[in-house]
């Protein structure tokens, strides 16, 4: 079933074909016919959205959907600078597929996943973490006939070190470039991170650099992996700067208003900008991978708060003669303090860094972690505990592979066996003797160096020396 922005665009498609048949002198039987399709499809989107179609005015809680940060009327703010809810569960995920205008990922798209790779599907796709998709269906059926695609996701470096919550899209990433073996591009966005935030445009180009180790790190496949800076590589590359110009000029201020949430106040900075996140959707922005190629689709695995980007994107694309590229939405990662937001590089207490020793890694835990228990230790081990709001437990969901033993801790949780603090000092102790799966690749890895930052690739050399990063996974995750 089409989505209302995919119905708004067909309509607006077929609306040009009607002016151009008139415009060419059409007889009058092919000009009834295509009219009378427009009116039909006109009656199916009323039908679906419950709104007249008008050109030029996309439907409203879909793909342009308003959904800067003013949102009085939903509990749930999610804007790529604002995630927040009132629910201890966190934000309402199928409410949110239903605003966003995405599609929910069922298990008939998961089982689909494993024919087609002949793998099992990531945990991250049987848990639910990645929910939501656009097009995905689109993407398997070109990997089945033989169409080669590419993936595309990003990282706004804002502070030196990445939080465990950054790994959630890295990681998936790299089991879909595993499992599909295609070409990925990552966009460091030092250039946005200047502009929203208050940091030297050095700092911001700094950072870019020491995420991007952090990244290597994961274990992509370097000859197939394309990392750059925005302020590098847009000066670097006409490719690139043709099609951050080509969506500027099809994009209104109105509509990033509406969007993005934009005021008057704003820095024109800002308001350019989203082009400049959509242009690696398009294959010929990397003419070095793809050579003049446009017909290359890609697929951007990310949190679902920039999907209001890649909306923006997908409107765009067939108005400038490219393809739309399809989506993977990821739930968020939970601040320390709980699922009301997601865990925040720009604040200490709620997030767990890469670069954390295993003693501040328990002392954030003991200290901020919400667990939902009870007032006093006798009433929680009593009355049980609740592991739909215990932050602990959530991270478990995200890192601990083996279903099994997952369902067995969620069983002992609601049981209260143990507090938070005792599932904490368990699973420290477990690190000690050694974590397992992809996230002990995450826990101590070789220094990546950056070679010749002035250049548009960032390559991994031979490590220098050796960077630990006592990942929140290995301290947290890992049971006996």
């Amino acid at each position: 079933m089409s989505s209302p922005m995919d119905l708004y665009e067909q309509l607006t498609a077929q609306g040009l074909a009607v002016r151009h048949i008139k415009a060419q002198k059409g007889n009058k039987a092919e000009v009834e016919s295509a009219v009378q399709l427009l009116l039909r499809m006109k009656e199916d989107y009323k039908l679906l959205t419950g709104q007249d179609y008008q050109a030029g005015r996309p439907p409203t809680h879909t793909e342009d959907d308003d959904s800067g940060p003013a949102e009085d009327d939903e509990d749930d703010q999610v804007n790529p600078w604002n995630v927040s809810t009132s629910s201890a569960k966190g934000v309402d995920y199928d409410k949110l597929i239903v605003r966003f205008g995405s599609c929910k990922i069922e298990q008939e798209l998961v089982d689909r996943i494993a024919r087609v790779t002949g793998k099992t599907p990531h945990h991250f796709l049987r848990r639910g973490i990645f929910f939501s998709h656009r097009d995905m269906h689109q993407i398997l059926d070109a990997y089945e006939s033989r169409k080669s695609f590419y993936l595309y996701t990003g990282r706004g470096p804002s502070s030196g070190a990445m939080h465990v919550g950054h790994l959630i899209p890295f990681l998936f990433t790299k089991w879909l470039q595993d499992v599909f073996d295609v070409p990925l591009v990552v966009q460091m966005t030092d250039d946005e991170k200047y502009l929203w935030k208050d940091l030297s445009l050095e700092d911001c180009h700094r950072y870019t650099l020491e995420n991007a180790r952090d990244i290597i790190a994961c274990g992509f496949d370097p000859d197939k992996t394309f990392i750059f800076s925005d302020l590098d590589y847009m000066g670097a590359s006409p490719s690139f700067y043709r099609n951050v110009v080509k969506v500027q000029k099809h994009v209104t201020f109105n509509q990033v208003k509406g969007i993005f949430g934009f005021t008057d106040s704003d820095c024109i900075g800002k308001i350019s900008f989203p082009a400049i996140q959509a242009a690696p959707s398009f294959s010929n922005s990397f003419p070095q991978i793809f050579g003049d190629r446009n017909d290359v689709q890609c697929l951007i695995p990310c949190a679902i708060d920039q999907d209001p980007y890649f909306r923006m994107t997908r409107d765009v694309a067939p108005r400038i003669g490219y393809l739309k590229p399809a989506l993977l939405h990821s739930t968020f990662f939970p601040a320390l303090q709980g699922a009301q937001t997601k865990m925040s590089a720009s604040d200490a207490n709620s997030s767990i860094f890469l670069t954390d020793t295993a003693k501040q890694i328990k002392n954030k835990v003991n200290k901020h972690a919400f667990s939902g228990g009870k007032d006093t230790v006798e009433e929680h081990r009593k009355l049980g505990g609740n592991p739909d709001v215990d932050v602990s437990f959530m991270y478990l969901t995200f890192f601990l592979e083996d279903d099994e033993q997952l369902e067995k801790i969620r069983q002992e949780r609601c049981a209260s066996h143990r507090r938070t603090e005792e599932v904490f000092d368990r699973d420290a102790s477990a690190h000690d003797r050694g974590a397992s799966g992809e996230t002990q690749a995450s826990d101590r890895r070789d220094r990546a160096t950056v070679h010749d930052p002035a250049q548009t690739t960032l390559q991994l050399l031979e490590p220098s020396e050796e960077r630990t990063l006592t990942v929140f996974c290995s301290c947290v995750i890992t049971l006996c």
